[in-house]
């Protein structure tokens, strides 16, 4: 029997609701009684150390991998107890950028960005060259439309899969390590160009990183994922918990750079 629409109510200033998800590979759980709220326009980051979950959280958030059990709601949807076609929906208000851009080499920059545009909209070729114009720019690469990905730099290449997150106005961007193999100038460029998004786009973004000078730089809230425990351990925000969360592992992973 097809699912259909499943709604919650929530908290009407929630985008997403996480609500006691368990996420597992088989019987081996990853994480365990998941519970946050991202709220609408926020830049929420999910930390935590390596191997603690925060990529595997990704997938379930962007629709990859149902959890074992537990909800995740977009705007008091239930994702999955949604209809495949109420899921499709939900999932055209994403924009994503992996961790290695996954640019296409064999294609310029404009023609990455086309992509979604071409593929999802009725938009005429010339209307497509118009507002691939405009996402470069606004991530601060006009004027490269006919360059490849390995004629720009790996900054710029985060900028590019950057445009073509954007290309079809999300309401939602997710980022996986935005700043994962870039110098500390290029990395703070693009925190900066994540916050200018914010503000001129309206989008809702989540991050995953475990870069501090980002997570203090961008951050409204954070979720803390243990490996340890696995489960979270603390949500608010970044320079509170730092100063004054009760758990010692909390404000020493958020003031590891003092040490």
């Amino acid at each position: 029997m097809e699912a259909t629409t499943v709604l919650y109510e929530t908290d009407p200033d929630a985008h997403i609701s996480v609500q006691d998800l368990t996420m597992a590979y088989g019987d081996f759980v990853i994480q365990r009684d998941l519970n946050f709220t991202i709220r609408r326009g926020d830049i929420f980051i999910i930390m935590g150390g390596s191997g603690c979950g925060k990529s595997t959280l990704l997938r379930h958030l962007i629709g990859l991998k149902a959890p074992a059990s537990g909800r995740v709601l977009y705007d008091g949807i239930s994702y999955w107890e949604s209809s495949p076609a109420d899921q499709q929906r939900i999932k055209r208000g994403f924009g994503m950028s992996f961790q290695s851009g996954a640019l296409w080499s064999s294609l310029t920059l404009a023609e990455n960005v086309a992509l979604p545009l071409g593929e999802y909209t009725d938009l005429t070729a010339a209307d497509i060259a118009e507002v691939v114009s405009l996402k470069l720019s606004l991530v601060g690469l006009s004027g490269f439309e006919e360059f490849y990905p390995s004629e720009i730099s790996g900054g710029m290449q985060k900028r590019a899969a950057l445009a073509r997150a954007i290309a079809l106005d999300p309401a939602i961007l997710f980022f996986d390590e935005p700043s994962a193999g870039l110098d500390p100038i290029s990395s703070r460029r693009l925190d900066d160009l994540i916050l200018e998004l914010r503000v001129s786009l309206g989008t809702t973004i989540v991050v995953v990183t475990h870069e501090l000078a980002s997570i203090f730089t961008i951050a409204d809230n954070v979720v803390f994922l243990d490996a340890e425990t696995r489960t979270m351990i603390a949500t608010g925000n970044p320079k509170t918990l730092r100063d004054e969360s009760p758990d010692p592992r909390v404000r020493r992973f958020l003031n590891r750079g003092e040490i």
